[in-house]
Order: structure tokens, then sequence, then C-alpha cells
């Protein structure tokens, strides 16, 4: 139906036959979700072209995909265990540190690329403006296959396969941009606790704002940059004309945020931080600090191999969700797969492990003059209809590296260049909006210096938009 669909599409739009065959015949991307999946979204109220949200904490080595059901709040449809992310717990900084991004960006249909290197991917969004206004430099940072990185998170092909579909099926259903929230660690009080010494305390308690706010409203929030710092749900003062413009290194306009979202997160903050204080008055003890990290691996990953470490990769005192005798979900490629190394080789033993990094492998750079061969199959479509428009906005290149991955049977296309832009979810106008004050009044867990001011978070649910004409299952386009 999709392939179909697709070469109607590109019939009316005036495509010759060599690009519809290149938009309609892609097997990767158009594989179906299992059925198994979409009987688990019948089964949680749930549609499957109704928009999704991903989020991904590297401490647990865990990918959550949620999706909004039919009373417009998101729920979790599947926990995908993570095969490999390479660096340590922070966020990306520069080119080359090897660090999967954390923070919040936004995947445009031109970010889904099904001729990567690495069977399928989509494009983070790394760097976002935040990132742009801090002079932090990168490129290329990708969710994909292969169970390899170098500074982006692997899955399995099997695991992205069916990521990548329930990506491509929200697009169908309306939705122009699904958000990507990635985290250190889930954002409990114990964590905080843990890592209370972390030079990147600031920041994970700047962006917990954001998951807070989803958390208690289960909605998108809505995510905007000023002052160098993440705002979460801002919208225009009741006696305002117009909306406020946010710039991500300028001062932040006038606005407010909707009281009842507000007050929600600061309650839960404030349980949080109560929790916080008595974990620390106990002695929680602290997490090491690293350096020369080589990231981390499920544990239900490293069981399969021969002296597999999770390193960094702690799923954490509770009970896990992968038991350590699980079946690996889809297939770990044994010939160049390379799991953390240090003094850690069993996975009963999730502790802190050091890296060769010279060990790690780097998919082929295809020259640039490739470009348009590897260009991804959204994007493809969007150019030759005249909606290119639905494209990102920031393009860097890569080094060439010095070997590419032992994987024959994957096609040489490297990692499409894209560029990186973040959406904004439209605001809940039926919320109850209060004056924000310059610094947030909600309290959030601290034990280092104070975070960056954000204001509390506001959350506005796409709409489900019907899947039953042409116009709206590709309207993600436009």
């Amino acid at each position: 139906m999709t392939s179909a669909a697709l070469s109607a599409a590109v019939l009316l739009a005036g495509c010759n036959t060599d690009e519809l065959n290149s938009l309609a015949t892609n097997a990767k991307a158009n594989q179906p979700v299992p059925p198994k999946l979409v009987a688990a979204m019948d089964a949680k109220n749930m549609d499957l072209q109704s928009p999704i949200l991903i989020r991904l904490f590297k401490q647990e080595a865990e990918l959550e995909v949620w999706k909004q059901d039919r009373t417009g709040r998101f729920a979790l449809l599947k926990t995908y265990p993570i095969c490999r992310w390479s660096g340590d717990l922070g966020p990306k900084v520069r080119e080359g540190d090897r660090q999967a991004p954390e923070g919040f960006y936004s995947i445009t249909p031109a970010q889904m690329n099904p001729t990567s290197a690495y069977y399928l991917s989509f494009n983070t969004g790394y760097p976002n403006a935040y990132d742009r206004a801090l002079g932090h430099t990168g490129s290329e940072l990708m969710v994909h296959g292969d169970c390899s990185s170098r500074g982006c998170y692997a899955m399995t092909d099997e695991q992205i396969a069916e990521i990548y579909a329930l990506g491509r099926e929200s697009f169908f259903g309306g939705q122009k941009a699904f958000q990507f929230q990635a985290y250190p660690f889930r954002m409990t009080p114990a964590n905080f606790a843990r890592h209370r010494n972390s030079p990147h305390m600031a920041f994970w308690k700047m962006i917990k704002e954001g998951n807070d706010d989803f958390e208690v409203t289960r909605q998108e929030p809505k995510v905007d940059f000023c002052e160098k710092k993440y705002v979460f749900d801002a919208v225009k003062p009741p006696d305002a004309k117009r909306d406020p413009v946010f710039e991500a290194s300028s001062k932040c306009p006038a606005y407010v945020i909707p009281e009842d979202v507000a007050a929600a997160v600061r309650e839960k903050q404030a349980a949080d931080q109560a929790e916080f204080d008595r974990l620390v008055a106990k002695g929680t003890p602290v997490a090491q600090l690293n350096t020369g990290i080589d990231g981390g691996m499920n544990r239900v990953f490293a069981s399969e191999l021969p002296n597999g470490s999770t390193g960094l990769s702690d799923a954490g005192s509770g009970p896990s969700l992968f038991a350590k005798r699980e079946r690996a979900p889809g297939t770990i490629p044994l010939d160049h797969v390379n799991p953390p190394r240090g003094p850690v080789t069993s996975p009963q033993q999730p502790l802190l492990a050091s890296s060769d990094a010279s060990s790690a492998q780097v998919a082929a750079a295809a020259p640039a003059a490739q470009a348009s061969e590897s260009e991804g199959f959204f994007s493809r479509f969007a150019r030759k209809v005249g909606l290119s428009s639905a494209s990102a906005d920031t393009t860097a290149a890569v080094a060439p590296p010095s070997a590419p991955p032992a994987k024959p049977k994957l096609a040489e296309a490297r990692h499409r260049p894209v560029k990186a832009e973040t959406k904004q979810a439209s605001a809940r106008s039926s919320s109850k909006p209060r004056t924000t004050e310059a610094a947030a009044d909600a309290p959030v867990p601290a034990a280092t210096p104070a975070a960056p001011q954000a204001s509390s978070l506001v959350a506005g649910a796409q709409p489900i938009v019907s899947a039953n004409s042409f116009e709206s299952r590709f309207s993600a386009t436009k």
C-alpha cells in the first residue's frame, strides 16, 4: 500500500519513471510495521499513523517509542534495548569527541535515510540552535542499525527497521516532525544524587524541565531557545498581538506559560527535590568521573558476546526490562561489533569501563558528488514535487575515516548530509497562561551550581490527521 501510494504521488507530480522506481521500491524503507506491534497499538487505543515521540537514555541503554493515542495523549508503545552508544554521559561539544548528543531534537522526513551504510537511519538533527549558540560542533549524529557507534546511537538492523517504519507511518499520518529526547539517564532523584558532582549537572537540570513537562502532561513539549538555554512551552502574554520570537543567543522575549502545566511541574520537582535531599543525606555514593570512556551497551546484547561488557550502561537497582538471558532482539554483527572495553568484562557487573578509542569503526564517507545518491527517501520525494521546505537546516562534512566497517552485505552509501532544525509544536489554547519570571521558581535536584534558568514547560498535542486521502498522507512534506 505504501509503494502504491508513493507511485501515485510521484505520477501526479510529473516525476519520471526512474524517480518513481527509486522512491517506491526501496525494500528496507517500505517494510511494514510488524503485525504484533500493530496489535499492541490497537490494544493501547492507538492508530498506526498517529504521531510518535522518542526518548532515549544512555545509562540504561534504552530507547522508548511513545505514540499518541486516540485521547490525544502520548503513551509508551515499546522500549528497545540499545545495542551500542559511544562516549561518556554528557552532551556532545565538538566534532570528533565521540560523544553521542543529549538534548531535544526534531526529526523531519528529510532526516530519514533509507540508504544508510548502517542499514537504515535517521539524523538526530545535532547541532540544534542551543548547541550552535554555544559553539558546539559535530555532524551526522544518527540513530542507525549495525550495532557500531562513534558518536551515534546504534540499534540492531531489525530494531531500526521497526523504528524507521513507525516514523514513516507517522509522517504519512500528517506529523511534520517527531521529537527526539536524549538523556544521560532517567531523570530520577536517585540518578541525580549519584551524579551530583558531575560538571554536566547544570545542563542536565535544564533538560530535566522538558522531561518533567512530558511526564506530567504526556504531551510533546514545545521547545525554544534564548539566552543560550532551553525554554519549554512559551506562548505570548495575554496582551501581546504576536507570538514571541526566540533566538538562541539573544535575550528572551516576554512570554507566559500555562499555569496548570507549570503547577504540575512544580509539584513533581518539589517531590524530586525532597527525595534527592534524602538520598544525599543518606550518603548515596557518588558516581566516578571518567575520561576516555567508550560508552555502553545494554546487558541483553553484552550477554551475547564473549567477555561482553555493558560499560557505562547500568540498569540501576530496579528490575531490568530485559532479562540477562533474554534472546537479543536482532542480529549482532559479530565480525565487527566493538563492545565497551575496560576492567568490566561481565554483563552481570554493569559498572564503569574505559576503552581503547582506536578500536572504534566508522562508516566510509562518500564523496560529496555522491550526496544525491544517498539522499533521504522522503527528502527526494519532497524535492521532486516542489515541497523541499520539509528539509532541515544544518549540513556538515565528515572527515574520511581510516577504515570502513566490515559488513559487505550493506550498501556503501554514507549517511546523507542533512540540515537540522528545531520544530515547535503549537501550545494548547485551552491552557491558562501566567507571566514567567526571569528565574524558575520550581525546585530541581541540586548539589552543584544552579542550572541555567529555564521556565516551566507546556505541551501541545498534535492532532491525529485522517489518513484517508492523498493530501493527508503526504502533508508531512509540506
